[in-house]
């Protein structure tokens, strides 16, 4: 038998869907700022191996001569990213979901169990409450990312006024870099979560919109298992 248990609360849920277009904005405004001054490469040498980002690219989402518009959006949704943040910390700690979110001593073992159970390495995957050992770690690191693009981005678009941001990342360059690895940070979390989320099925997209999830009894798991 199957039975249908809640999940996910609305406000967890409004917090993720709100974040989710927010923040592809920010990545989306960003690269037209990044245009006008795209520095980064990776070299051995003077050999270039990789330039964040080749010519072509910028071409293809129409990026070039677009810097105004990139700072209107990138500094408007950022206090929707800002908003949404805090009020997401806050509910979490206020409601208690942090006890499903932190890590704790086990894991960091465990997630390396889960990431060979996902590579097909390892059989059984570690028991999990709400979020496997993977999850709270991925989870709990994304929110200090975004308290670190928020440090680096006042660091960046203030210097001066937010002089004390500047000195906690090292100066106005090492700012700069750091929000750009942020980025790239936010981009691989991105193309990991989606893929986690194709390969666990329906079952779990909908959860994040119903707040339900259809979960198997211990019968049907022991009838699944002689079959």
């Amino acid at each position: 038998m199957k039975k249908v248990v809640k999940k996910h609360p609305l406000a967890i849920r409004w917090f993720h869907w709100i974040n989710f277009p927010v923040l592809t904005i920010m990545i989306w405004s960003g690269l037209l700022i990044y245009w006008a001054n795209s520095v980064y490469q990776i070299k051995i040498g003077n050999t270039v191996i990789y330039k964040f980002f080749p010519k072509g690219l910028y071409n293809a989402l129409n990026v070039p001569f677009h810097l105004a518009k990139g700072m209107s959006f990138h500094f408007a949704f950022a206090w929707l990213f800002i908003i949404n943040g805090i009020l997401y910390v806050a509910y979490t700690a206020i409601s208690g979901e942090w006890h499903y979110l932190l890590p704790n001593k086990k894991s960091f073992k465990e997630a390396w169990q889960v990431l060979l159970h996902d590579l097909h390495i390892r059989k059984y995957e570690p028991l999990q409450q709400k979020y496997n050992a993977a999850q709270r770690i991925a989870y709990t690191a994304i929110i200090f990312m975004g308290m670190g693009s928020v440090l680096t981005g006042l660091a960046i678009y203030k210097p001066v006024q937010f002089s004390w941001a500047m000195f906690l990342c090292g100066g106005y360059e090492a700012a700069r870099v750091e929000h750009f690895i942020l980025t790239i940070g936010y981009v691989l979390f991105f193309l990991i979560h989606i893929f986690q989320v194709i390969k666990t099925g329906w079952n779990n997209f909908q959860a994040m919109i119903s707040g339900l999830e259809v979960i198997k009894t211990e019968n049907q798991i022991s009838a699944n298992e002689r079959a």
